[in-house]
């Protein structure tokens, strides 16, 4: 197949049908009519002569060959969308773009409300789209453009091509209700706490930095509760004698929704490290250099940290 007789237009619309799978769908999403649609469907067919999507039911499912040229597809229209169409500059004020940031739901109970809050004020037509991605997917998705920056504790992402800004240090505490028996005191000794009853949680099914570090130091606690998700503790604590210990921000984020007491951990705990990560295809996007520097100073209380030397228009707030 000669590349000038490929009409690149044509890959905007095949990655739209993965996306969709509806011809109505696909065209509504990059500005086709349905018949413009149908006919760019007809013309990819032709170029690659496969029928690429057939009919299942309300769904237009990929064939062999479409799901083969996916990712190739895929890889090309946002090397032309981020790198070849790049804007010059940007100007929040003016702009309409879509930012993609990965945090876990824990990020999403701390980022994500003032993050909104001073996006609407700086950036009153920049959109935010948050997704939660487990720690080995999301090198990939930061590095095929599918989104634009991970916020949290990610320590997978210290590989080459990948940056990184720290913007914080979280310590652990213990939070139970306020009508807890113990909820009176201002400490715990290791007794007690080890005495409680408690819930913990396991995103994706994991162990988080503090079970590991328990388990390491042969700390055993008396857990009769298991959860996937942070959102899922507060309701639970509130109604319950179960204690839980979690990241101090997520603590004072708790006692703003619910008559939680707060104490500190009576064992040393690992400090946990939040970071800013991206990936080198978007280090350079003026757009994604200035998201960067506006979730610096809301969250930034730290010395930078890098993988690799950041330039000054990168470290610019």
């Amino acid at each position: 197949m000669d590349i000038r007789h490929v009409d690149l237009n044509l890959l905007l619309a095949f990655d739209a049908m993965l996306e969709h799978r509806s011809v109505t769908k696909a065209g509504e999403a990059i500005g086709l009519s349905q018949p413009a649609m149908s006919a760019a469907l007809a013309r990819l067919r032709a170029t690659f002569d496969d029928a690429l999507f057939i009919k299942s039911g309300a769904h237009m499912l990929p064939t062999t060959r479409a799901e083969l040229l996916a990712e190739p597809v895929r890889r090309v229209v946002q090397t032309i969308r981020t790198e070849v169409l790049l804007p010059g500059g940007f100007d929040p004020q003016l702009s309409e773009r879509t930012f993609t940031i990965i945090t876990p739901d824990i990020g999403e109970m701390l980022f994500v409300p003032p993050l909104s809050a001073h996006l609407t004020a700086v950036a009153p037509g920049v959109r935010l789209k948050v997704i939660s991605r487990p720690r080995g997917t999301a090198a990939a998705a930061l590095a095929d453009g599918h989104a634009d920056l991970a916020i949290g504790y990610y320590p997978d992402l210290r590989g080459a091509g990948f940056f990184q800004q720290k913007l914080f240090e979280n310590r652990h505490v213990c939070v139970m209700r306020q009508a807890h028996p113990l909820a009176g005191q201002a400490s715990l000794s290791l007794d007690e706490f080890l005495s409680l009853k408690h819930v913990v949680v396991r995103p994706d099914g994991r162990e988080h930095v503090l079970e590991q570090h328990l388990a390491r130091t042969d700390v055993r606690r008396d857990v009769v509760l298991e959860l996937s998700h942070f959102m899922s503790l507060l309701p639970v604590i509130a109604s319950s004698d179960l204690v839980g210990t979690v990241p101090a921000d997520l603590a004072r984020i708790f006692t703003a929704y619910a008559p939680v007491h707060v104490v500190p951990l009576p064992i040393q705990a690992p400090v946990i490290s939040v970071h800013q990560f991206w990936h080198r295809r978007s280090h350079q996007d003026p757009a994604v250099v200035w998201l960067r520097g506006q979730v610096y100073k809301l969250f930034g209380r730290g010395d930078m940290s890098l993988s690799e030397p950041l330039d000054e228009e990168a470290m610019a707030a």
